[in-house]
C-alpha cells in the first residue's frame, strides 16, 4: 500500500453460532478528491440501502435504492459481487444485488437478517479476481469501494448490528 491508495477491509466473525459480516474503505494517507468522493458515495449508497430494510418492502428494493444513488452520482455498482442473507452460516439467501428493478423477490419480514454491501467504482462495473483467487480489482484500474453492514430488519426499523461499540 501507499499513500493515496484506499483499500478494504471485509471481516466476517461468528458468536454463539451467529455470524456477522462487515466491510470498511480506508484511506491510506491523504487521498485524491476522486476518492474521497467515491468513498463518501459508498457510504450513502450503503445507507440508502439499509432504509429500504424495513417489512413490507421488497428486497429489490434494497438494491434498487442502491443502484439509482449510485448512478446518480456518475459512478457505478459492481454486479458480480451480492450482500446476502446471514444468520448460523456467513454467507445464505438470499443474494443481494447493488443493481434491480424494484418491487421484485423475497417480500421483507421482521426477524430477517442481511448483509448489505454495495461495491462501487469509478469507471466500468466490471471486475476481474486477481490470480491469488480472492483479490478483486476493476478491469479498467480505476477506484472501488466497499462497504457493508449486517442488518437486522425488525418491526419499527432496520437495526445495524456491525456498529463499532461505544466504548
Amino acid at each position: 500500500m501507499r499513500e493515496g491508495d484506499i483499500v478494504s477491509i471485509d471481516v466476517g466473525v461468528v458468536c454463539n453460532g451467529y455470524y456477522g459480516d462487515g466491510a470498511y474503505t480506508f484511506a491510506v494517507g491523504e487521498i485524491s478528491i476522486e476518492k474521497k468522493q467515491l468513498l463518501k458515495v459508498t457510504l450513502a449508497a450503503l445507507c440508502k440501502g439499509i432504509e429500504k430494510a424495513v417489512p413490507g418492502n421488497y428486497l429489490s428494493d434494497i438494491s434498487n435504492a442502491i443502484q439509482q444513488y449510485v448512478e446518480s452520482q456518475g459512478l457505478t455498482v459492481v454486479r458480480e459481487f451480492t450482500g446476502h442473507g446471514i444468520g448460523t452460516f456467513l454467507h445464505e439467501d438470499p443474494p443481494i444485488p447493488n443493481f434491480g428493478s424494484p418491487h421484485k423477490g423475497p417480500e421483507l419480514k421482521t426477524g430477517m437478517t442481511l448483509a448489505i454491501e454495495p461495491m462501487v467504482n469509478s469507471g466500468t462495473h466490471k471486475v476481474k479476481i486477481l490470480r491469488d483467487g480472492w483479490c478483486a480489482v476493476t478491469c479498467d484500474g480505476k477506484p472501488s469501494a466497499h462497504f457493508e453492514h449486517t442488518v437486522a430488519i425488525t418491526e419499527n426499523e432496520p437495526q445495524i448490528l456491525t456498529l463499532p461499540s461505544e466504548n
